[in-house]
């Protein structure tokens, strides 16, 4: 028998228990975070009729989307994001879920673009939304979670990003390129990249824009300051643009609401240069970047999309929301040393070396986890240093060693395998006294 080489495909890769418990610690923080705004969860098949997703995204999002026949002649694509299965979701469930929905979602996205630090081509996104209104409490909901978000999961630096792409839109009007809105704002979103000059010149290739024309749009998305400063130089430049003006107003609102939250003005900023480069995005917009690790990328990012759904429903339902990047954030994560090295999802460790004492193992495990901490009973009798070598591998923080002197003593060993100290604690029925002594280390 020929054997197959097991390897994973380009883009694609396999998780050890080293690397999902991290993920999953994230996960559940995002869940966290989300129910306690009120967002409940949905889920959306992988597969999507191709005609729902091809187009929504624009073109970049069309040469990246995963799509063939399945069996038979009908043409499936894999989701690229959560938020245009979201608009067909909402057109197909909103009689019986009523507005505002407010829905998060964690799952799976495929996308076959070119694999760089901390993107791939399967990855996964946790993303909120609420949609059914226009209210720009919405808009400013959006921006608490995102900031408590990353408090949350123990960042301390860290900046919002913030636009409005009616600001864009109210200047497109005025210089008459309003029809080409579309290549102009995939031309700003790589301005970061190739520069004024190169995003100028694209701008007269491909939306027949003036130097003139070009060099306007490119004035406004360079404009810097505080963020009082900037929307003093936006108001001018959008006069006279119903659309422009609305923008501004809706951004300053927008911000002073989130500081009167008490969100400290160090962890928001005006940024007219966010062009966010899928199509559907109407109104805010907001990227997050890490302070220590800006060079990675947005970690966190979404907006405003009031028309997305007219395409499955005659009925409005504008939406809003963000998505975690939760791969680029953990690859942030573990370059700035804060992803814990463990293949263990419990905490205590518990060698198995005296084989006549199996029941009295599985029953101070059992006790241990009674109180809410995770336990592993080693399943192999075998010589103390090998199990400890198993032990220090996994990444358990915690021993209870006992053989059979300490079975008849009454008493057990509580090894710290981090600190390598130890202590003896009394032995009982309900192990409260382990308990209470695992939980000053875990502490």
């Amino acid at each position: 028998m020929q054997r197959i080489t097991p390897r994973t495909l380009k883009g694609f890769r396999d998780y050890l228990p080293d690397a999902m418990i991290p993920r999953e610690r994230l996960i559940d923080t995002a869940r966290r975070v989300y129910r306690s705004y009120g967002f409940g969860p949905i889920d959306t098949p992988a597969l999507e009729y191709l005609e729902i997703l091809a187009g929504k995204g624009g073109e970049e999002s069309d040469k990246q989307l995963y799509k063939f026949q399945d069996h038979g002649d009908r043409w499936v694509g894999l989701r690229f994001d959560l938020t245009v299965p979201l608009a067909r979701f909402a057109a197909q469930h909103i009689g019986e879920l009523g507005t505002p929905l407010k829905r998060y979602h964690i799952a799976t996205v495929w996308r076959g673009e070119n694999t760089q630090r901390g993107r791939y081509r399967e990855f996964m996104q946790c993303d909120f939304d609420t949609i059914g209104t226009r209210s720009v409490a919405a808009d400013i909901e959006t921006v608490l979670v995102v900031h408590d978000l990353f408090r949350a999961i123990g960042f301390e630096r860290f900046t919002i990003r913030l636009n409005n792409r009616m600001i864009l839109a109210g200047l497109l009007e005025r210089l008459d390129l309003a029809d080409r809105a579309v290549a102009i704002l995939r031309s700003l979103d790589k301005l970061n990249k190739i520069g004024a000059d190169a995003v100028a010149a694209e701008m007269a290739a491909t939306a027949s824009a003036t130097e003139t024309q070009a060099r306007e749009v490119v004035r406004l998305c360079s404009i810097a300051g505080s963020n009082d400063e900037m929307l003093g130089q936006l108001d001018p430049l959008v006069r006279g643009s119903e659309t422009g003006e609305a923008g501004v107003a809706r951004l300053r609102a927008l911000l002073a609401a989130v500081e009167a939250t008490g969100v400290a003005r160090s962890h928001l900023k005006l940024d007219v240069s966010i062009a966010r480069g899928l199509d559907y995005y109407t109104g805010t917009i907001l990227e997050t970047f890490l302070d220590a690790l800006p060079g990675i990328g947005s970690v966190c990012s979404g907006g405003r999309y009031d028309n997305l759904a007219e395409l499955y429903t005659n009925q409005e339902l504008p939406g809003i929301g963000a998505s975690l990047g939760l791969d680029r954030l953990l690859a942030a994560m573990e370059e700035l040393k804060m992803v814990e090295k463990v293949a263990t999802p419990a905490p205590v460790f518990i060698p198995y070396f005296d084989e006549n004492r199996l029941h009295d193992y599985l029953k101070l495990a059992a006790a241990i986890r009674a109180a809410g901490i995770g336990a592993e009973v080693f399943p192999d009798a075998k010589k103390l240093g090998q199990q400890l070598k198993y032990a220090d591998r996994r990444g358990f923080r915690i021993a209870v060693i006992a053989g059979e002197n300490e079975f008849n003593e009454g008493t057990c060993q509580i090894k710290d395998l981090a600190a390598a100290s130890q202590k003896n604690v009394p032995l009982e029925a309900d192990a409260k006294s382990i308990v209470a002594a695992i939980r000053r280390i875990l502490a």
